[in-house]
């Protein structure tokens, strides 16, 4: 038989990051080569796409990866909600997006570049930095880097790699 609820309990919630082994090294991450060489293998491996974060300190360091999307062959739905919650939990200072693919073309998809757009104004209100969104294209470990490209720029973004 389960407890009768009461008429006003309120239920109490924990959220926690739990800690998965190990796949990176603990070398700063200084430019968008640093970061491919960092992920284009993990990347690699999935044949759909796949929308991640590096969640980093002021120094470039890396603190954590979250997988926040994993969509269909050509699409991944992201919302900003799922991207900074791992951010704040992790009390990162800047991040960077990093999504693949599958399809080996670069290009960013109208939707990649909106979705950068959307994700640096919700970083200037948490004061949390976006400071790339590079895409890797699955099979040849090629990038696309929005800061190297001057996207962010013309997004409206003046952060980046400069710090």
């Amino acid at each position: 038989m389960m407890p009768k609820k009461k008429e006003n309990e309120l239920k109490v919630v924990n959220v926690r990051l739990v800690r998965e082994p190990s796949l990176y090294s603990d070398e700063p991450i200084r430019t968008p080569q640093d970061v491919l060489k960092l992920i284009a293998k993990e990347l690699s491996l999935y044949d759909r796409e796949v929308f991640l974060i590096l969640n980093l300190k002021y120094n470039g360091q890396v603190i954590n990866m979250n997988i926040c999307s994993v969509g269909t062959l050509n699409a991944s739905l992201v919302s900003p909600r799922e991207v900074f919650k791992s951010s704040i939990l992790s009390n990162a200072g800047a991040f960077i997006a990093i999504h693949n693919h599958p399809s080996g073309n670069l290009s960013p998809s109208e939707e990649d570049k909106q979705l950068t757009k959307r994700l640096m104004e919700c970083g200037r209100l948490l004061d949390i930095r976006l400071i790339d969104h590079i895409i890797v294209a699955a099979e040849t470990g090629e990038m696309f880097s929005f800061k190297e490209e001057g996207l962010m720029d013309r997004l409206g973004g003046k952060d980046g790699w400069e710090r």
